[in-house]
């Protein structure tokens, strides 16, 4: 039996539509297990690292200038543009003192911009990480006391509002 040729090519096709389906269902493959004796590559001794960090600190202060000078649109684009940076930097196992301080500081900027845009919820969230991040910092310096300090100020603002 020779079947109707005109349902040939729609049951072909509907065969690689499903086939390929069932493919892309397929789980993927077990990532490849490090070797228990090996930690993570140091990420920090990387020559992007200090790279970035100058980077990320550059885009800051022009960001922090915009929001001097009251172009919060502007200084937004830029802490946007900048946030794969500062994540970057952060993923290291243990960053540097000048990537949290980059990284601290494009944190705060982020939250000004949010108190700014009336985003209190958002603020507070970002000036808590910041807090939590000095916090947990060793060793603990009057610099990070400060910061700690600016922290905490800044979730009050936020608290005022919310």
């Amino acid at each position: 039996m020779q079947g109707n040729p005109r349902y040939a090519e729609p049951v072909r096709a509907l065969l690689v539509v499903v086939a390929a389906g069932l493919l892309a269902c397929s789980p993927s493959p077990a990532p490849q297990p490090q070797a228990k004796d090996q930690p993570p590559p140091d990420l920090t001794v990387q020559p992007w690292y200090a790279q970035s960090t100058d980077e990320l600190a550059a885009f800051n202060r022009r960001a922090a200038d915009l929001v001097q000078a009251g172009d919060f649109d502007q200084a937004s684009a830029i802490v946007t543009q900048s946030q794969p940076l500062a994540d970057r930097l952060l993923a290291a196992s243990h960053p540097t003192l000048a990537a949290m301080r980059a990284a601290s500081d494009h944190d705060d900027l982020s939250g000004r911009l949010y108190l700014h845009n009336q985003r209190y919820g958002w603020a507070r969230m970002t000036f808590q990480k910041n807090l939590v991040r000095w916090k947990a910092w060793k060793p603990q310096t009057p610099e990070t006391a400060a910061r700690i300090k600016a922290a905490s100020e800044a979730v009050a603002e936020c608290d005022k509002h919310m």
